[in-house]
């Protein structure tokens, strides 16, 4: 019997990257996203290409019922789950400075970016207990993807920052509580990722990295994280719970 993976924000970007390398890697895949199913289904069909089979869990990571719902989806069509891998996230609307930014944009971001993980990573680690329970060797793991700007400042998006600093810090208190049930629980941690996030910034960042802003002197890719997390689900790092995985290109090393 296959595994399952959960992928938030799994239709595009990075959650598609890490949800291509897991159905590589043999899982059975399940992926969340805001938008109609009608607009992810190019992303189910190269799922499905690479040998899985994929439904899609529409929701709203920010949402407590829209949680509840796809966990509910999840227990109904696959009865099992072996990786949750918190991707989801936002930027702010607008970069703004912290002396000047708003509380909606606050509160905005953190409730998608942190309070949603957190949540959904509890209910879903309580049903991995369950599971655990049930059956002794179910192996289950939890992956946080956060953001070198956990600990790297952008003073023009400070809500992003402090988002990701605290799904860092949720990632350890996890890694603890679930540590007795043998559950690892992973932060990956990627850098500047080529995506719809960065699309914007696609200048700034190649004349960044001409300039050697990276060790590793080009932009990362999804697959670099997608690699990285389907590594952690497959089980290659059992004895590193609570462990940060950079995925920068070498972009956070200190040098002179």
């Amino acid at each position: 019997m296959k595994r399952i993976a959960f992928i938030t924000g799994g239709s595009r970007g990075i959650g598609l990257g890490i949800a291509l390398q897991l159905a590589e890697a043999g899982f059975d895949i399940a992926i969340n996203g805001v938008r109609p199913e009608e607009a992810v289904k190019e992303s189910l069909q190269r799922l499905k290409e690479k040998g899985a089979e994929a439904i899609y869990c529409q929701g709203d990571i920010a949402s407590v019922e829209d949680r509840l719902r796809m966990v509910e989806q999840l227990k109904k069509h696959y009865g099992r789950l072996h990786v949750l891998v918190n991707n989801a996230g936002i930027a702010p609307k607008e970069r703004k400075d912290i002396l000047e930014a708003s509380e909606e944009s606050f509160e905005r971001l953190l409730r998608t970016n942190l309070q949603g993980p957190y949540f959904l990573t509890q209910s879903v680690a309580n049903w991995m207990i369950e599971q655990k329970n049930a059956e002794p060797g179910f192996k289950g793991c939890i992956v946080n993807v956060s953001s070198i700007s956990s600990t790297v400042i952008s003073i023009n998006r400070g809500e992003y920052c402090v988002a990701k600093a605290g799904l860092s810090m949720a990632s350890q208190l996890f890694a603890v509580r679930l540590g007795e049930f043998d559950i690892p629980v992973y932060e990956v941690r990627p850098g500047v990722i080529r995506t719809d996030m960065t699309a914007g910034v696609t200048e700034k960042y190649d004349r960044l990295i001409q300039e050697g802003l990276m060790v590793q002197p080009r932009w990362g890719e999804p697959d670099d994280v997608g690699k990285a997390v389907a590594a952690l689900a497959l089980g290659y790092m059992p004895y590193s719970t609570g462990q940060v995985i950079m995925v920068d290109g070498g972009m956070t090393l200190p040098r002179l």
